[in-house]
């Protein structure tokens, strides 16, 4: 694990408004506002020392009762520069106004929309992004899904396979997918390209359950369901 003189910020940044699907991140799901899930996991993981939240809705979040010092002194609520509020502006810029504002050895950023992210996988991917650094093999980590099915262009051409040898889709090479849920990275690697993915960066696949991202109304629902189980003190199963 990190040692005791290096610190790790989690960034969880959180707007107040949602294109697709409405107010998602203060809505409740499963007994309680979306933020809060992610938030209470990574509060309760033992590795991160303090958690950033970069926003424009500071007063939802007091009316959702969150403010600055929470979670034992571990929040500290950033109010997002007006330049770089909005649907368009790049998640880069975000994160780069918080690295250049916090002090922190490494950054883990991760996002509301993940509710189903289990403190034991974070542990996990900082163990296999410590362990990469130190021989040189990686300088930033970010989760994927792992795909073997049948791609095809929009035009209909086959991108990783033959139509006419077909073989099973399990022995196709695999195909990974950015999936949004955690990147690992530190200041260095970050100002050295200017985004959250690095010149070396080590691929982790997550779990699939945990992977689910609500982005549109029906991975609300799908996420919901999910939810109900892990509050009804359910284990989800693990691949």
């Amino acid at each position: 694990m990190i040692g005791k003189s290096k610190r790790l910020t989690a960034l969880l940044p959180m707007k107040a408004h949602s294109a697709r699907v409405s107010s998602k991140n203060f809505r409740a799901i499963a007994g309680k506002p979306l933020f809060r899930w992610v938030l209470d996991m990574i509060a309760a993981t033992p590795a991160i020392d303090q958690i950033v939240i970069n926003t424009d809705a500071r007063a939802i979040l007091a009316d959702n009762g969150l403010k600055d010092g929470d979670y034992d002194g571990k929040v500290v609520i950033r109010d997002r520069k007006p330049e770089i509020c909005g649907d368009f502006v790049s998640m880069n810029l975000v994160l780069g106004d918080d690295i250049a504002h916090v002090a922190s050895d490494y950054f883990l950023m991760t996002h509301t929309t993940n509710p189903l992210l289990r403190h034991e996988t974070i542990e996990a991917m900082i163990e296999a992004f410590l362990a990469a650094e130190a021989t040189g093999e990686a300088d930033t980590l970010f989760t994927v899904n792992r795909h073997q099915t049948r791609f095809y262009t929009p035009a209909g051409k086959p991108i990783n396979h033959d139509p006419q040898n077909l073989i099973r889709t399990q022995d196709l090479a695999p195909y990974f997918e950015e999936n949004s849920v955690c990147y690992l990275f530190t200041p260095d690697s970050f100002n050295n390209t200017a985004t959250r993915i690095g010149h070396k960066p080590l691929l982790f696949e997550t779990p699939r359950l945990e992977s689910v991202d609500i982005d549109e109304p029906s991975d609300w629902f799908m996420a919901e369901a999910l939810l109900m189980r892990v509050a009804g003190g359910a284990e989800l199963p693990q691949e």
